[in-house]
């Protein structure tokens, strides 16, 4: 069984019990002797389930917590040891864990490239530019601080127009995340487009990042003026590095820690 916040137990005309949750799977219909269900509480269940205390069922991940029995469910929908998914965003990638074996897993199974440093320099180079697909173009994981960061580089249409769009996002919790900070920047032909920000926790998926437009965007007519030519190529640098706000416990204000 699983239960909610104050998710009431019910039984049916023969006393079998079972929670609301289960009821509706079941189509309101007992499992055991397979009467119909009425709306009958147990309420001696209830208030026994009201006197447990049991542990995270992330324990074992690390969590220390231990919750009254209605309140379990709701800590462990939000509690920070719970698995992350597979930041990958090549393909519906149903694999879950914490960091170590995600970063193992985008290593070996999606043979995504791993660097160690702060500042990265990507060239893509497409040969035709008006192909637009939501896929990803690139996903790339750095490693700095003693972290892991994804990344990504891809084409989407953006209502009728295609756009080209890199962002980045932090492997760990959001609290973890609003530490760092991060800037991309693309130009040629004297003039650049620059973005700022910081990045978002894998917690939220990528199509969330990607459709709430938090990274740098680029429009086609200007990536191409980007590319120089003859502008029927794509040929984009994207340039950009990471950084870490540390407290300044004297002034009271933020000061950058590069990565060297």
């Amino acid at each position: 069984m699983q239960f909610t916040d104050s998710v009431p137990f019910f039984q049916c005309h023969n006393g079998h019990t079972l929670c609301s949750t289960c009821k509706t799977r079941v189509h309101n219909r007992c499992p055991t002797c397979r009467q119909e269900l009425g709306d009958i509480r147990c309420l001696a269940l209830e208030k026994v389930a009201e006197s447990l205390e049991l542990p995270c069922k992330y324990y074992s991940l690390g969590c220390p917590e231990i919750f009254p029995y209605y309140s379990k469910l709701k800590h462990e929908s939000q509690c920070n040891f719970r698995p992350y998914s597979c930041p990958y965003a090549g393909s519906e990638c149903a694999v879950v864990g914490d960091i170590p074996f995600l970063v193992a897993h985008l290593r070996d199974d999606h043979k995504v490239d791993m660097h160690t440093g702060c500042t990265f320099n990507h060239r893509y180079v497409k040969a035709n530019p008006r192909e637009v697909e939501n896929a990803t173009w690139m996903l790339t994981v750095f490693h700095c601080f003693g972290q892991y960061f994804c990344l990504h580089f891809e084409a989407f249409q953006l209502g009728m127009a295609p756009v080209y769009m890199a962002f980045l996002r932090f492997m760990g919790d959001e609290n973890e995340a609003r530490s760092y900070s991060y800037s991309l920047e693309v130009g040629a032909n004297g003039r650049k487009l620059t973005w700022e920000g910081t990045p978002r926790s894998i917690r939220d998926s990528h199509r969330k990042v990607r459709d709430s437009h938090d990274g740098l965007i680029i429009q086609r007519n200007m990536a191409l003026f980007f590319s120089g030519g003859d502008r029927k190529e794509l040929k984009l640098r994207v340039t950009g590095r990471i950084w870490k706000e540390q407290q300044n416990s004297e002034a009271g204000v933020c000061i950058p820690n590069l990565c060297s």
